[in-house]
């Protein structure tokens, strides 16, 4: 549906000239969203994606062996939208503290985002509310270190700012002026936590992430931003016990028709249009997600099966081997240190893993070397490829 535009322009001047800023109307939409029998149909299926995921996530032997692979999975592929040119295999490095392959202010960049996600979901489960509070407190973390350090991490802007183009007066959408932050993001809040909003809450979450994106409240990092919230309000709604749903392996592959969406709604009004790509882009994820979930655990289980013929180093093997299920990347003190083992019994047990050809040793040192568990890493890093 065309509703026309869906907020207005306040003309302000910046640096000597006149420009146009967008700002949005609140949410919910007007009128309100029209549910189609076709529409109706995403939603169900988005819905029962959402469900094989979550039973899939209550039959892993241990859910953090997968979630803190999931979790900078995510972070990287985020951040690559943005420009990063990390890999996981970077980020699991710099995590070791052993050099990764790409400029430290990328990988740095990767690893802020880890740690505001992180931090979100850690105080919603906490009993925090999902607020502006906690959307500053996850920018704040994310910014904390690197390239946008400088660029008020944790404060709604008090500046301009733009998408596109060399200054405001050029650009290709100027969001609110900063004097209409704080009133378009306690909007924003009320919707978030609206009793009734209209909408199914996975709807919301749609609706939610493109009107942060339209505040784009921040100086920099409101991309990031805009994608960890969605996780948030999907944790917050209960929809998954576990956060194993990220989008932004879907939004990269199609950024150029997720960028144009954006631009149709504040146009158009046309949030349909969106909705129809969102939950295409819930059910596409969640399905990858089982798969990735069922790749993972048969690879475990077979490698797992093999370790029966290493005779008195099986015991060492298994646990190294877990460790690696949940540490993709590991050296043998870093395996020490997580299984609480003696050193000569991490090394026996890496060892016998690269006989097996299950692990490689990475960097062809004779000291300080790194284990990676190449096949589980694979599964993993599909689609993560910087471009």
């Amino acid at each position: 549906m065309k509703r026309g535009p869906t907020g207005h322009d306040v003309v302000t001047i910046e640096s000597g000239e006149a420009v146009r800023a967008f700002r949005p109307d609140d949410l919910p939409p007007r009128p309100p969203i029209e549910w189609t029998g076709e529409r109706q149909r995403l939603l169900e299926r988005a819905t029962l994606a959402l469900g094989r995921l979550d039973a899939v996530s209550t039959l892993l032997p241990d859910t953090s062996i997968f979630l803190y692979s999931y979790v900078r999975r995510e972070a990287v592929l985020s951040s690559q939208i943005e420009g990063t040119q990390s890999s996981l295999s970077d980020l699991l490095l710099f995590e070791l503290d052993a050099a990764p392959g790409v400029p430290l202010d990328d990988v740095v960049e990767v690893s802020n985002y880890v740690a505001a996600l992180e931090h979100g979901l850690e105080r919603l489960h906490g009993g925090f509310p999902l607020s502006n509070r906690l959307i500053r407190e996850t920018h704040e973390r994310l910014l904390a270190s690197g390239r946008g350090a400088s660029k008020d991490p944790g404060r709604f802007r008090r500046s301009q700012n733009w998408i596109g183009g060399t200054r405001p007066g050029n650009a290709a959408f100027v969001p609110p002026p900063p004097a209409e932050v704080d009133d378009c993001m306690a909007a924003l809040e009320r919707f978030i936590h609206a009793d009734d909003p209209g909408v199914p809450d996975l709807v919301r979450a749609a609706l939610v992430h493109v009107q942060f994106e339209t505040i784009h409240p921040f100086l920099d990092g409101n991309g990031r931003v805009g994608r960890l919230l969605i996780t948030l309000m999907l944790s917050n709604a209960g929809i998954l016990r576990e956060p194993m749903l990220y989008l932004s392996l879907y939004l990269k592959q199609y950024r150029a028709h997720y960028y144009r969406l954006l631009g149709s709604i504040r146009s158009d009004g046309d949030w349909e249009a969106w909705i129809d790509f969102f939950l295409d882009a819930v059910e596409s994820t969640a399905a990858g997600a089982v798969a990735t979930a069922n790749h993972l655990l048969d690879l475990m289980q077979e490698d797992r099966g093999r370790l029966a013929g290493v005779g008195r180093s099986a015991a060492s093997a298994e646990r190294v081997h877990s460790a690696l299920c949940e540490r993709p990347i590991l050296t043998v003190g870093a395996a020490r240190d997580r299984l609480g083992v003696s050193y000569p019994t991490a090394a026996r047990g890496m060892d016998a893993l690269v006989a097996l050809g299950i692990v490689r040793e990475v960097t062809g040192r004779r000291r300080d070397r790194v284990f990676a568990y190449d096949r589980y890493l694979a599964i993993l890093a599909e689609g993560t490829g910087p471009e």
